[in-house]
């Protein structure tokens, strides 16, 4: 995780946590002289506009004061939703046995994207299964990763 990465996470998950809800986790989007700063948040009977838009003006204040980001930028609150992204280790391992899609910072075997189900965990590695071909591969690799919704139940 980048330090700025962190600083809003130190910053942002108290805020969300106060409020009842689960701070899923962040993405902080460069997008030419803008960035998009998207927040997950989560809650056992699920999330609504309103949870959102309440969560989001709680955090613009904390923003508005702290200043963290230097660039103009959009907030955005929302559910981490049925392809959920994935950021923790407790996510990854509350998540064995889902099929998810990720992608590296750098070429591992070759490849960067990788979709398979996810076996377990072994350390600070996933385990893999694509293809009948399993990958073991260092969390701290992953530039990004979700679920692969299944829709056949």
């Amino acid at each position: 995780m980048l330090a700025r990465d962190a600083r809003l996470l130190e910053m942002l998950a108290p805020v969300v946590e106060s409020m009842g809800f689960v701070f899923w986790g962040l993405e902080l989007v460069a997008q030419g002289r803008h960035a998009l700063l998207r927040v997950y948040i989560d809650h056992a009977d699920g999330i609504t506009v309103d949870n959102c838009a309440d969560v989001s003006r709680q955090i613009g204040s904390v923003l508005d004061v702290e200043d963290p980001i230097s660039q103009d930028y959009t907030l955005e609150v929302s559910s981490p939703g049925m392809d959920r992204p994935l950021f923790t280790m407790d996510q990854y391992t509350q998540s064995v046995g889902e099929m998810i899609e990720l992608r590296l910072r750098m070429p591992f075997d070759g490849r960067r994207k990788f979709k398979g189900r996810l076996q377990g965990m072994e350390e600070q590695d996933l385990v893999l299964l694509v293809d009948d071909h399993e990958y073991l591969l260092p969390v701290e690799l992953i530039e990004k990763a979700h679920i692969v919704p299944n829709f056949d139940n």
